[in-house]
């Protein structure tokens, strides 16, 4: 079965690649945590850049593989990695809402706080982010004060092309 739009055919296969990131990143955290020995803070940052890495892959080599980048594939993946690092201080925060000033302090309640509520308003986040300053058509565009996005500096407003150098040219002598 087929999605009927676009937007539904790319939330699907944003959660494919969601999916196949959040198996890499439980994976490795409890191969690094059990048989590697390393400790719990350790494990889980070297897991969450890999379940980046998985997602920004599934992301642009399947969901949209059809956008161009606008900006090279390294920055790409620095903002993709920014997007995801927000949406982890999302749940951090629904989690400790819940704990400490809620008083839902079982492990079930941080569960259900930090991967349960806090999971999916980071993955609406993480969704709306990817689609609009990783891979969306303006990706490569700022807001500024004028009257909406524009080229950013040092691209070419067409293409999105880097440019070299801004050269400026001198102003005339005086008397001459």
């Amino acid at each position: 079965m087929r999605p009927r739009s676009p937007v539904a055919a790319e939330a699907l296969g944003f959660a494919l690649a969601g999916t196949a990131a959040y198996a890499a990143d439980l994976g490795l955290f409890v191969l690094l945590r059990g048989p590697g020995g390393l400790g719990p803070l350790t494990a889980k940052a070297l897991s969450f850049l890999a379940g980046c890495t998985v997602a920004y892959a599934g992301n642009a080599l399947g969901t949209y593989r059809r956008r161009p980048p606008a900006v090279s594939r390294a920055r790409q993946y620095g903002v993709f990695f920014a997007v995801n690092l927000a949406g982890a201080c999302i749940q951090l925060v629904c989690l400790a809402v819940s704990h400490y000033l809620l008083g839902f302090t079982t492990p079930r309640d941080d569960v259900v706080a930090g991967s349960g509520i806090g999971m999916a308003l980071a993955t609406v986040l993480r969704f709306w982010g990817t689609r609009t300053f990783v891979f969306g058509t303006g990706a490569a565009t700022v807001t500024g004060p004028g009257p909406g996005p524009g080229p950013v500096a040092g691209t070419e407003p067409e293409t999105g092309a880097v440019r070299g150098p801004a050269r400026r040219k001198r102003a005339p002598a005086a008397g001459g």
